[in-house]
């Protein structure tokens, strides 16, 4: 994966596409998890493949590419849903409803959006991919024991829904 990583910020096309296919599933469900809809996912992952092709080369050290992908990928969700306050619709819209991919289980999908978003960001972030606490707080700005909190909350939370 580092060779692919260095072969990335060497501007290759192909390595850098490779590592985003690789990425695409980590990157959706976290997009998901934040914005709650396709289409919206799409756009903050087309502008973080983008960002991260033109600032790849700012990465210092190829092992901390996942968490610096899903930093900016995070970033980008975040100014989707300030933006998405300010506009404020004149006229009601008639929801439409829409066919979505779901993560493997509709389920786990469902229980995971009940929660604040900043408690499913942690819990996306720690048990989907994997991340440690340590890397979740570069992440999200946070101290380790700020996610380690987040976490417990969120554990709790989801221990009331599904009484």
């Amino acid at each position: 994966m580092d060779e692919l990583i260095q072969r990335a910020k060497d501007k290759d096309a192909d390595a850098f596409t490779e590592l985003m296919q690789r990425q695409m599933q980590s990157m959706y469900k976290t997009a998901y998890a934040m914005v709650g809809n396709d289409e919206d996912v799409a756009d903050v992952i087309q502008e973080t493949i983008l960002t991260c092709y033109e600032k790849i080369g700012q990465l210092k050290t190829e092992s901390y590419f996942h968490t610096w992908m899903i930093r900016i990928l995070i970033n980008k969700c975040n100014d989707l849903l300030r933006k998405r306050k300010r506009v404020q619709l004149t006229e009601e819209t008639m929801e439409i409803p829409v066919m979505e991919r779901a993560f493997e289980n509709a389920e786990w999908k469902e229980v995971l959006m009940a929660l604040d978003k900043k408690y499913r960001v942690a819990v996306l972030l720690y048990y989907i991919e994997g991340l440690s606490t340590v890397d979740i707080g570069k992440i999200l700005g946070l101290s380790e024991s700020a996610v380690r909190s987040r976490l417990s909350r969120a554990r709790k939370k989801l221990g009331e829904e599904l009484e």
